[in-house]
């Protein structure tokens, strides 16, 4: 982990694309811009510069995320070095340990459809709309 910028800071949307919480900055920026993340409890932009210490909470779909940042790495590394990057907290992991398990319980109706509808399934969705 090389500290970023001077005085060991970083662009935020930066610092998400380089801990792989999103792929592309720009869909950082997305995120930030669409009130997705919180930076110490302010709603931030995508040039406010994060260092150690401070503390994001991070939506991405129903997952959600509270870390705090342990370092600032200029490049994107693999998966294992990025979350060096972060510590998540207690209670943002269980929170999301809570939410897979009731996902598996729960599954989403219809996640079980693929594909295009047989002859007999079109008949009968055409049946109710018509």
């Amino acid at each position: 982990m090389a500290e970023a910028g001077e005085g060991g800071r970083q662009r935020l949307d930066k610092w998400l694309w380089a801990a792989r919480f999103f792929k592309t900055r720009g869909l950082a920026s997305e995120a930030i811009a669409g009130g997705k993340l919180r930076w110490n409890g302010q709603v931030p932009k995508p040039a406010r510069e994060v260092k150690p210490g401070d503390e994001l909470e991070i939506v991405i779909g129903e997952a959600r995320w509270t870390v705090i940042v342990r370092g600032l790495n200029e490049q994107r590394r693999p998966a294992v070095e990025a979350r060096l990057l972060y510590e998540e907290t207690e209670e943002s992991a269980q929170a999301r340990q809570r939410l897979e398990e009731l996902r598996r319980l729960a599954p989403v109706p219809g996640a079980g459809l693929k594909g295009r509808p047989t002859k007999k399934a079109g008949r009968l969705i055409r049946g109710f709309t018509e």
